[in-house]
């Protein structure tokens, strides 16, 4: 007889809810279509907060990983971002929320990778998903009742590079960022020193080592930073399973302030 261990049936139970938070609320988030003028489109979807008041919302930006690239504007709402939709969630902190959908072949981040070393270059221009939707984000500031101290950033895997690329690129746009096994130029830490950064990260993930989380709490410390980061012992890439399912980390995001 095979015994299933307590760590493994933690595990289950974190995956069950988090498919089952991520699947059950789609239709709450609106199907949408940016467009330059210039014949470049970036798909999203969006979520609005349930409240019918005078105040003005925080702006939350997800960012899904490569398993989610496509043109469906739907694939992108699998993993993570569901977690923003919750009754609860929408009680508790009403919000914003915009999972944009890169395209097949193109990235986030734009950036430059030494394996050897485990470090990132951030490269001159932004990458074509990541320049619309920095159009995007301004568009909404004028049309809906945003809070512009308050804009987060978050994203998993390409996601998570897709974070730092963002901050370090704009970082005077964002109030909070929460990459979730991400990795950004460390180099520029002194640029995004200001800007409250909690990292997630799995101990034993082999697709994006978490060296490169360390390298940038490292960097974001000297830098005169305080930075945030959770490591998962004995957890691999899925590290964002237990990351938006951590009711401190949404508590935490939703209290920064530009």
């Amino acid at each position: 007889m095979e015994f299933i261990s307590t760590k493994k049936i933690w595990l289950l139970l974190l995956l069950f809810c988090a498919i089952g938070k991520n699947y059950a609320q789609p239709s709450l988030f609106s199907k949408e279509k940016y467009s330059n003028g210039k014949g470049d489109t970036l798909n999203y979807r969006m979520l609005f907060p349930d409240a019918d008041t005078l105040r003005r919302f925080p702006l939350v930006i997800f960012l899904h990983g490569s398993g989610e690239k496509g043109t469906d504007n739907e694939a992108q709402l699998k993993w993570g971002v569901g977690n923003f939709a919750t009754s609860q969630a929408m009680s508790m902190h009403p919000c914003f929320v915009i999972a944009p959908q890169c395209p097949p072949k193109q990235e986030w981040a734009n950036t430059i990778e030494n394996k050897n070393e485990k470090t990132k270059q951030l490269q001159p221009m932004a990458s074509k998903p990541m320049e619309l939707l920095i159009e995007l984000i301004h568009q909404l500031i004028t049309k809906f009742k945003i809070d512009s101290n308050r804009i987060y950033i978050t994203g998993l895997s390409m996601g998570g590079h897709g974070t730092y690329d963002a901050i370090e690129r704009y970082p005077n746009l964002f109030a909070a960022a929460v990459p979730v096994c991400g990795s950004g130029d460390a180099s520029k830490a002194a640029t995004i020193a200001h800007i409250p950064i909690w990292m997630f990260h799995g101990a034993e993930d082999p697709s994006v080592p978490i060296v490169y989380s360390i390298k940038m709490v490292d960097a974001l410390n000297r830098a005169g930073a305080l930075p945030g980061l959770t490591i998962y012992p004995e957890v691999g890439h899925f590290s964002w399973i237990a990351a938006y399912n951590d009711p401190l980390m949404m508590e935490w995001l939703f209290r920064q302030h530009k």
